[in-house]
């Protein structure tokens, strides 16, 4: 309620401002009162204060870069984030250029060509060469930009050209995130929404599945190993998720009724990058990235990023969802191996 009173009482106080002025308008030019007149002279000190605040104004800027530079992410800790690093940069000094020469040229402009008594603006409504060269210096400059995002997109994007790639399944939901790994044989097992079920089957996995049976489910955190290739497939059961990865430079939506995917190479284990940001608390994160109800902002999963060996010791000990299914097969494998010996 105090809030409302008080957006009401700017409002009016607004209104009142604007009346006011205009009040004072129509009298001085009822009294034919010509003080207010902007003149030459006003014109002159307004050309040299424009002048004046150019150099604070890029001095602002670059202050304000630096004292926040420190919220900026760490060095990417994938391959692939490298490109995406080199993507973003190359945008933003392009940026920056045309934003230093349009800013530079808009201060100098109203200082040189302030208004003089006696001058006149020149007409000058077309030129072809001039709109030749701003339709074509942006066109290729956007060309470099989209050639150089196709590229990054593309190594993202298309699977992986690695055998020996992890196959992780990241499953959303309101409001939590939920992996699967494919298990010894890297292949995972199918699924049918039609079979879920919140206590015994969360990700609808289908039982008569012989691939899904050593499929691995964790929740909370989940572990990945460095220097190889991890092949993510994203699931939703409900809305659109987003699966956002800052310190890798990946994101992906996540749709229900669809599957998506893509891959990238850590390069950097979690207690590297400890080391780096010198913060022995840091912990990579899985965020989702779109808005997708009431608790979004609880929608997060920690990500280690192990060495080769200590990820496969942290997997023996995790234990597959189907584990009764597939300890069975396997005993009926061996029974029927050992049949074939003995015959």
């Amino acid at each position: 309620m105090i809030k409302l009173l008080v957006e009401v009482v700017i409002i009016l106080t607004i209104i009142a401002i604007t009346q006011l002025v205009r009040v004072f308008e129509l009298t001085s030019e009822l009294k034919a009162d010509r003080s207010n007149d902007v003149t030459e002279k006003d014109n002159r000190m307004n050309a040299r204060l424009m002048l004046t605040f150019l150099p604070i104004f890029f001095i602002f800027c670059l202050y304000w870069f630096v004292k926040y530079k420190k919220y900026f992410l760490p060095v990417s800790a994938s391959e692939s984030g490298v490109l995406t690093d080199e993507l973003f940069n190359f945008n933003m000094l392009i940026i920056t250029i045309v934003f230093v020469i349009t800013q530079f040229l808009l201060f100098w402009f109203a200082f040189k060509y302030y208004a003089r008594k006696g001058t006149k603006a020149y007409y000058y409504p077309h030129n072809n060469k001039l709109e030749f060269a701003w339709t074509v210096i942006p066109a290729l400059a956007l060309s470099v930009i989209i050639i150089f995002g196709l590229r990054v997109w593309d190594k993202i994007m298309t699977p992986a050209d690695d055998a020996h790639s992890v196959v992780i399944e990241l499953y959303g939901q309101q409001f939590q995130w939920t992996a699967r790994y494919a298990g010894k044989d890297n292949v995972l097992g199918r699924t049918n929404y039609r079979l879920t079920d919140d206590a015994t089957n969360p990700l609808a996995m289908d039982s008569t599945d012989e691939k899904g049976w050593d499929d691995i489910i964790v929740r909370h955190e989940f572990h990945i190993p460095v220097n190889r290739e991890i092949s993510f497939k994203f699931r939703s059961r409900d809305v659109i998720h987003s699966a956002y990865m800052p310190h890798f430079r990946a994101q992906m939506n996540v749709v229900p009724g669809m599957e998506t995917m893509f891959h990238f190479k850590p390069t950097i284990t979690t207690d590297q990058m400890r080391k780096i940001t010198n913060n022995p608390a840091f912990d990579y994160i899985l965020l989702c990235n779109k808005v997708c109800g009431a608790s979004h902002y609880n929608m997060q999963m920690n990500i280690v990023v192990d060495t080769e060996a200590d990820y496969e010791k942290w997997l023996s000990q995790q234990k597959p969802f189907y584990a009764a299914k597939l300890a069975a097969f396997e005993q009926s494998k061996l029974n029927a191996s050992t049949s074939i010996a003995k015959k």
